[in-house]
This record gives structure tokens, sequence and C-alpha cells, in this order.
């Protein structure tokens, strides 16, 4: 069965303009806060606030829309949407108000967060109702869309002040609200509005706790999935100083950031023809081997050149991971659970990030760069052991 190419572009506008937003609110934060007058450790405590704020929400939100009732994938993205919008509007008025700063920071920052697995969400719910969307390349050119970012936001902040980022996220919001407000499905498939199409309406969703017994080896895989994260922040948070520390600078972190991004799309384009042939699961296990031999790489590197050797891992690391983690949950968990499913990836995900944020650091004062990415190599690699003992060893129960 072929893709349609009207659904496949507007789902890949979507992707694109999350994934604009994402490098400037995201990979951008520190240059934003300390502009307006943060410190490091102001940084990262409003950093880890939001994190673990975004942890907590996304399954809670993911457990509202997996009920039948108004809340569905399309409507929250919209409403995420608009408070990003909204946000970013208030911190464009409010330079240099550190308290107001803090907390519109947090909340939008939070909020990209929790609507990333509700856009994986949608694509399933629809491609169940006929609507044939190309994920894989869709996927991939929202990475392509932050690669791009990437490679020309530096240089505009540079020259225009670190409020342009802002403009961008005002703008890329204003085209996703207007691609999704009109991303409606078919007629006869939860009605144009899309009531009811997130949710199975003949099972309800599970509770947090029967969720854990009825899916044991996701769930035990998802601390695997912690540790994978918790490299992979590690890396991107510090990139820096493992890049100074190789003699490079702000030009080669750059590039760096382009390399492993741009990595991703065909991957990711391609991945639906290679789910056909292996199976999640063992995808799984390879990105997470991955993961491990990206950081490993980082312990013995002594020029860039091996820095951009550890960032090519990308290919079979995250570009592998996001797809596949997606595809496991549609096929392992029944149509109730699909938006929780989901959450709970990037909830992991996010977990890794904040133990990153809070040791990472700590260990690179007190002990140097080498300590930072053995530490991060050792929790990688028990990683690598939790997902295969999960995803081999365990039973996975099928989707009803």
């Amino acid at each position: 069965m072929g893709y349609d190419r009207s659904w496949t572009i507007r789902y890949t506008l979507i992707n694109v303009t999350y994934f604009i937003a994402f490098c400037t609110i995201h990979a951008m934060a520190a240059v934003f806060l300390l502009d307006n007058g943060f410190s490091n450790t102001l940084v990262g405590v409003l950093l880890a606030l939001a994190n673990i704020l975004s942890a907590i929400a996304q399954p809670v939100v993911a457990g509202i829309i997996d009920r039948p009732g108004p809340l569905t994938n399309r409507r929250f993205i919209l409403i995420a949407v608009t408070v990003i919008l909204a946000g970013s509007l208030i911190l464009f008025t409010v330079p240099g108000n550190r308290p107001v700063i803090f907390v519109i920071y947090a909340l939008i920052y939070m909020v990209q967060f929790v609507y990333q697995p509700v856009m994986t969400a949608l694509f399933f719910e629809y491609e169940k109702a006929g609507c044939r969307i190309y994920y894989g390349l869709a996927r991939g050119l929202g990475s392509a869309g932050f690669a791009v970012t990437s490679a020309i936001v530096g240089g505009a902040v540079a020259r225009y002040g670190v409020r342009i980022l802002l403009i961008i996220n005002v703008i890329s919001m204003l085209l996703s609200a207007a691609v999704v407000y009109t991303f409606r499905k078919p007629e006869g498939e939860g009605g144009p509005d899309g009531i009811g199409d997130g949710s199975a309406e003949t099972a309800s969703p599970n509770s947090r706790p029967s969720f854990a017994r009825a899916y044991p080896a996701f769930m035990v895989f998802l601390a695997g999935t912690v540790c994978f994260f918790f490299a992979h922040n590690m890396i991107n948070d510090f990139m820096i100083q493992i890049i100074r520390s190789l003699g490079g600078g702000e030009t080669e972190l750059g590039y760096s950031n382009f390399l492993q991004a741009i990595l991703e799309l065909p991957v990711m384009a391609v991945i639906g023809l290679v789910l056909k042939r292996i199976k999640a699961d063992r995808l799984l296990i390879l990105s997470g081997a991955a993961f491990f031999v990206k950081i490993l790489i980082l312990i013995f590197a002594g020029n860039m050149a091996m820095m951009y050797l550890s960032q090519s891992m990308q290919l079979f690391a995250y570009a592998v991971f996001i797809p596949a983690s997606a595809y496991y949950v549609n096929s392992h968990m029944s149509d109730a659970d699909q938006v929780k499913g989901q959450a709970f990836v990037t909830s992991a995900i996010t977990v890794g990030g904040v133990f990153s944020n809070l040791l990472s650091g700590v260990i690179l004062d007190h002990a140097g760069i080498t300590a930072m990415l053995v530490t991060g190599t050792a929790v990688c690699g028990a990683g690598v052991l939790i997902a295969v003992y999960a995803l081999e060893r365990m039973p996975a129960r099928n989707k009803q």
C-alpha cells in the first residue's frame, strides 16, 4: 500500500515546526537564559524542574487522552502549540524579568516535551483510520528541521540577539497551529473533529498499577531507556566542554549538532522497511548498544575526528530508538493504552535527562571529563543489559 502525499506533507510539517521550536527552546535554553541574567546554577535548576514536571505530566495527559472524551491527540497538540506561542510572546515583552521568565520558560519547555509523544500517537491513530502517512520520512525531516535550525540559529543570535529565538518560536507555532487545525480525519472515523479517534471506545485504559502489570517487559525496558538517555544527554549537555578538551570550539559544536541531527533523516526514512524484517524489540537492543559505543568512543577520543565518529553513531542510536520504540508500543499495547505507552517512553527519556543534569556537572567539576564519560559508559552498559533481559527474556504481551 502506497503513502498519501497530502497526509504525509501535513504530518511532516507538524514534525518540522515542532523540531524547529525544539531547537530554539531546548538546544538554546542556556543561551537565552544566561543572556537574561540567569546564573549557570539557576539555569540548571529551571531545566531540571521543567524536565521533572514533564516526566510527571506526560503519562497523566496521556491517560486523559486515552479515555473516550473531548481531549484528543489533535486537540491537545493545538492546546500545546497555543501555550508555546503565547509564552513566547510574553517572553518577548519581559526581557530581564527573571521571575516571569523562570515561570514562563519552564512552562513552555515542559509543554513541548509533553506533546512530543502525542504527535507519535497521532500518527498511529490516523494510520488506523486509513490515512497513509510515511512516518519515517516525516519524523526524519523533523530531525532535518532541527539540524538546519541548529546550523543557522547561532549566527542569527550573534547578529540579532536572543529575541530572534522567540520570533522563530512564534512563526513556527503559528504555522503548526494552522496545519494541525486542518489535520482532520475523514468523516466516519470518529468524526471530522476527531472525537473518540484516539481512544479505544470499547476498552478502558489501564490505570498505572494495572498498566505496569499488563506490560512488565515494557516497564523493565523503561529502566534501560533511562540509562541510555543518561549517557545521551550527558554528551549533549556537556558537548562544548568535550569539544574544547579536543581542541575545538563553538564552530565545531555547530558541526557536531548538525551531523548527528541530519544523520537521523535517512535512517528514519527507511525504518518502516527495516521493521518488516527485524522486530522492534531487536532494534531497540541494537540502538542501546549504539548509545553505549557512542559514549565509549569519547573516552578514548584524542581529536575532533573521533568526536565526529562518535556523533555518527547517532545513525544506530537515537535515529533507531525513536521510531522503533513507537512501533514497539503500537505492536504490543492495546488501543486504549497507546498514548500512555508513548508517553511513558518519553517520560523515561526525560528522567534520564534529569539524572544527567543533576549528576554529570558535579562529576565534571570534581573529577573531570574522563570520569564523567566513564560514568556515563557504565550506566549505559547497564542499560543494555536491562534491555536485553526485558526484551529477550521477559514475555511481552502482543496487541489484542
